[in-house]
């Protein structure tokens, strides 16, 4: 089998990023975050960081969809597998870790837009007084 194209990588790098934090921090596995000990244990800062869960995550999904975007010169036989496996796991997690920012990014964009439009709706109700200009700032006394 061939090296994997850039939409595999981009792929595999996606789902990573979206199984790592639904792990970390949606409420579907907060009992297990909890059962684990939260961010104060070892194990449980394991499944409460999305960065650090997409590394556990990325090392099962490179074998499973045969990522291997990194390949190590030397033929070491089950050393330059490992390697293999190890490094395309980290640029998996790597790329995921980008994709987290720019998911970040568009959410936190869309949740000030929603702040904005729920504020603006309140005051044409009347629920709350229409935003003021603040009155221009007096200099030091002379």
């Amino acid at each position: 089998m061939g090296d994997p194209s850039a939409f595999q990588i981009f792929a595999v790098s996606s789902v990573t990023m979206g199984l790592s934090y639904t792990l970390a921090k949606e409420r579907i596995f907060a009992p297990l975050r909890a059962w684990l000990g939260g961010s104060q244990t070892w194990f449980g800062y394991l499944v409460a960081c999305p960065y650090c869960a997409s590394h556990y995550i990325a090392f099962v999904l490179v074998p499973l969809t045969g990522t291997y975007a990194i390949h190590v010169r030397p033929a070491w036989g089950l050393v330059s597998t490992i390697l293999d496996w190890f490094l395309s796991s980290i640029f998996v997690t790597v790329i995921a870790a980008f994709l987290r920012v720019g998911f970040f990014f568009i959410d936190e964009t869309q949740g000030l837009l929603r702040r904005e439009q729920k504020k603006v709706e309140a005051e044409a109700e009347g629920r709350i007084p229409p935003a003021r200009a603040e009155p221009p700032r007096q200099g030091p006394p002379a």
